[in-house]
């Protein structure tokens, strides 16, 4: 009887034993199913403006790198008024909340030319993606693509990004105040004087007020067509 009782005892404990090790498995095949990359893809629309490299994340819904209505972050500002996406990489990445950061390449985005990033995502809890880049030249405009959902099932999806005004910076067009090296040609000194907005709100466009002609460089509606491909 003891015998018995002894093998029967083993015997369940194998059977937990290997019902654990297949839910650990389950668990890892589900965990699995929800990883995705994807190929984003940015069009430059515009006639006559330039992005600088963008920056493209996938991140949780709960974090955004910037809310229209309030004020810019001094990662967003430092976007917008000179192209510089270390800041933002750093703060979502201390966040917690970003999941895969990365960059585009081979320089400035010209009118009509596009660029490809490849981001990985997990569709349970970072199943966002943004992107965004300074438009040149301006003084603190930037093209932004905000917390794109991606859908688990949605092999494929086209958005349209806006321009954004960052608030950081008065919009005087003076090349004094707008970095290089499209028609400024030279490095621009940012212009904090407390005449900024203070707040994140869609670009007016060029107007014409400095050394910026709008017949070249102004735009209306979007500014970027974005198209996400998943490849995995």
């Amino acid at each position: 009887m003891k015998r018995l009782t002894g093998l029967i005892t083993a015997t369940a404990i194998a059977l937990s034993g290997a019902a654990m090790a297949n839910d650990k498995s389950d668990s890892a095949n589900e965990a699995a199913s929800f990883l995705a990359t994807y190929e984003v893809t940015v069009t430059n629309l515009t006639k006559g403006q330039y992005f600088t490299p963008l920056i493209v994340a996938t991140h949780s819904p709960r974090i955004r790198m910037f809310m229209v209505g309030e004020a810019p972050s001094d990662a967003l500002s430092r976007i917008a008024e000179g192209g510089a996406t270390d800041e933002m990489a750093m703060a979502l990445a201390d966040s917690g909340m970003g999941y895969d950061i990365q960059f585009s390449t081979n320089g400035l985005i010209g009118p009509g030319e596009s660029r490809t990033v490849t981001v990985e995502a997990n569709l349970r809890r970072y199943n966002r993606v943004s992107l965004a880049g300074m438009l040149l030249p301006t003084n603190d405009t930037f093209v932004a693509l905000d917390a794109l959902r991606l859908e688990k099932h949605m092999t494929q999806q086209t958005a349209y990004a806006n321009a954004y005004d960052a608030g950081s910076e008065m919009n005087d067009e003076s090349c004094a105040h707008i970095p290089g090296p499209i028609e400024c040609g030279g490095v621009g000194q940012p212009f904090s004087d407390g005449l900024a907005e203070g707040y994140v709100y869609p670009s007016p466009g060029i107007h014409g007020m400095g050394d910026l002609d709008p017949a070249m460089y102004d735009w209306r509606g979007p500014v970027a067509m974005v198209k996400v491909v998943r490849i995995d």
